[in-house]
C-alpha cells in the first residue's frame, strides 16, 4: 500500500468519519471527505490539516451512485489513485416492527445498506484497475446481535455484514481487501438523524450511548489498527464481542436474553 495512504470516508463531516479523517492524518494520510454538509466537511478539512494530512473535499450524496463515481474520480485525478474507501455514511432509525411503514424501511435500507453497495461499486471498479485497495464497511453489531425494537436497522446492519464477507471472497484472490466493523453504541451524531415511530426510543438510545465507556476515536483507533493488520472482522466494543461470542456458543440462552428485553420494550410503549 502507497505511503501516505490515499483514502476516502463518507460520512466524514462529524462523528466517527471525522474520527477516521483525522487517525489517518496524523499519518500524512492524503484524506477525501465526503459528505452532504458542506459547512460541517470544511471545518473537518481544517482539522485534517492540522493534524498533519491533506484534505481533499467532495460534497457528496451516498444515495446517488453518480455522486460515489466522482469521488472516486476525484481521488483518481488528485491523487492518482486510491487505497482505502471507507463506506461510513449511515442514519439511526428505531421502533417496533409493527409501527415501522413501507416508508420508514425504503428509507433506512437505502441509506445504510444500498449506499454501502453503491460505495463498493465504485471503489472495486477502481481497485480493479490499479490491483489493489481496501474497502471498511461500518456495520453494527446490530448486524450480528439483532436486538428487539431495531428491526429495519438490524436488517440494514446485517446486509451489510452479508455484503462484507460476499466482497471478501470474491475480491480477496484479486488483491482486494475488506474490513467488516461493527461497533455497539457510542456518542456520535448519528441520533440527528434518528426516525422512529416510537416516541420513547430516543430516550432510550440516549440512555445507551451515556452508557457507552468507548468514544468515537476509540472506534477509530480500533478500525486503523484493523485495516493495518488486514483484519476482516473488527469488534471495537468489549461488551459486544462478549454478546457475539455468547450468541455462537449459547444460542438457545442468547434469543431468551432478546425475548427479555422484548417484554421491557413492550411495557414501556
Amino acid at each position: 500500500m502507497a505511503t501516505p495512504t490515499r483514502i476516502a470516508i463518507t460520512g466524514a463531516a462529524s462523528g466517527l468519519g471525522r474520527e477516521l479523517a483525522l487517525c489517518w492524518a496524523r499519518t500524512g494520510a492524503r484524506v477525501a471527505l465526503a459528505d452532504i454538509n458542506g459547512e460541517r466537511l470544511a471545518a473537518v478539512a481544517q482539522e485534517v490539516a492540522a493534524a498533519g494530512g491533506t484534505a481533499l473535499l467532495q460534497k457528496c450524496d451516498v444515495r446517488l451512485a453518480d455522486d460515489l463515481d466522482a469521488l472516486v474520480d476525484a481521488c483518481v485525478q488528485a491523487w492518482g489513485g486510491l487505497d482505502v474507501f471507507v463506506n461510513n455514511a449511515g442514519v439511526a432509525g428505531g421502533g417496533s416492527f409493527e409501527r415501522l411503514t413501507d416508508e420508514d424501511w425504503q428509507w433506512l435500507l437505502d441509506i445504510n445498506l444500498i449506499c454501502v453497495v453503491r460505495g463498493s461499486r465504485a471503489a472495486t471498479a477502481q481497485f480493479r484497475r490499479q490491483g489493489h485497495g481496501h474497502i471498511v464497511n461500518i456495520a453494527s453489531m446490530a448486524g450480528l446481535l439483532a436486538p428487539p425494537g431495531m428491526s429495519s436497522y438490524n436488517v440494514a446492519k446485517t446486509g451489510v455484514v452479508s455484503l462484507s464477507e460476499t466482497l471478501y471472497g470474491e475480491l480477496q484472490p484479486l488483491g482486494i481487501r475488506v474490513t467488516c466493523v461493527c461497533p455497539s453504541f457510542f456518542r456520535t451524531n448519528l441520533m440527528e438523524s434518528l426516525r422512529t415511530p416510537d416516541p420513547g426510543m430516543r430516550k432510550s438510545f440516549d440512555r445507551l450511548l451515556d452508557t457507552s465507556d468507548i468514544t468515537a476515536a476509540d472506534v477509530a483507533a480500533r478500525v486503523f489498527g484493523a485495516v493495518a493488520r488486514g483484519d476482516f472482522l473488527c469488534l471495537p466494543h468489549r461488551k459486544g464481542r462478549n454478546a457475539w461470542w455468547m450468541k455462537r456458543a449459547f444460542y438457545a440462552r442468547y434469543l431468551q436474553e432478546m425475548a427479555k428485553i422484548g417484554a421491557s420494550l413492550a411495557r414501556r410503549r
